[in-house]
């Protein structure tokens, strides 16, 4: 089935081009998130981030984009919480949305779900509600006077929710902006339209073991396919703020920026002939459809 050259000649490069986004998602979640995304954009191969505007530190991540209107940027499409010890509200009101909000104790409430229960969440979340939640972050980033290439979503699990990702499609298309697309049939079914994407399933770095990450990301650097491939990386900064909100998990972040600003990485990159996108060279071709 490989190689893929869709993409590759949407895009206008070669057919045997091996392209690669490497996006720092969670921009805006604590400020050792965003000092290290900072650091991976300005030092090390990531080439765009995605932010998360219902975070406590989206104000400081907001400010530098404005003040850095050349580092392309997504929103990170936010619905669920991360854990018990980091949670966040949305933008829309229990009154407007009320299966956004967790019903759960401790004045859970005013929150949304976190990752524990996505599988209640997604249970009985209304469509309508969560795109209103959506065009809500959407429209923040904009009033902003901020110009997003893409949108992508923080958590959610999606690969059997075809009616979710529908959402988000309709999004992308109203607002002149690519869409992430993590899965294989959500992947044929955006290329079958003439829609570049990714040619293969994105890259969790989450799902990466931490003590072997640095080698196993050299090897996926050399390994890498013919076509368009994405990572979706997690960098923050081992502190004690990043500790308290996720306990046990700061060195999973810390690995990834530990790995992303290095000379190795940039070595390989170079050497290996790897041509590092953004969605800017998907954005444009989607508006064109």
């Amino acid at each position: 089935m490989m190689p893929h050259s869709k993409t590759n000649q949407l895009l206008g490069y070669p057919a045997d081009a091996r392209l690669l986004i490497v996006n720092a998602d969670d921009f805006g979640m604590c400020q050792a998130v965003n000092e290290a995304i900072v650091g991976t954009l300005q030092e090390g191969i990531v080439r765009s981030t995605s932010l998360m505007v219902p975070c406590p530190s989206a104000l400081q991540a907001t400010h530098f984009l404005a003040v850095h209107p050349e580092i392309p940027f997504g929103v990170h499409l936010t619905a669920i919480s991360d854990s018990a010890s980091n949670r966040w509200e949305p933008l829309t009101t229990r009154e407007e949305a009320p299966s956004l909000f967790d019903e759960g104790p401790m004045g859970q409430a005013r929150c949304f779900y976190d990752f524990e229960h996505m599988g209640e969440f997604l249970a009985q979340v209304r469509l309508d509600e969560l795109e209103m939640e959506f065009r809500a972050q959407i429209e923040v980033v904009l009033a902003a006077g901020l110009h997003p290439t893409h949108l992508d979503w923080h958590s959610l699990r999606i690969s059997s929710r075809g009616d979710i990702f529908d959402v988000m499609f309709r999004l992308a298309r109203a607002y002149g902006l690519a869409l992430r697309v993590f899965t294989r049939a959500f992947i044929e079914k955006l290329q079958g339209q003439g829609f570049p994407t990714n040619d293969y399933d994105v890259l969790d770095s989450y799902l990466l073991d931490p003590a072997t990450k640095a080698a196993r990301y050299a090897e996926l650097l050399r390994e890498l396919p013919v076509g368009l491939s994405e990572w979706a990386v997690h960098p923050g900064l081992d502190s004690p703020e990043l500790s308290a909100l996720e306990p046990g998990g700061n060195h999973i972040r810390q690995t990834d920026y530990d790995f992303l600003t290095s000379q190795q990485a940039k070595d390989i990159v170079r050497e290996e002939g790897i041509i590092l996108l953004d969605y800017r060279a998907l954005q444009t071709v989607w508006q064109t459809i």
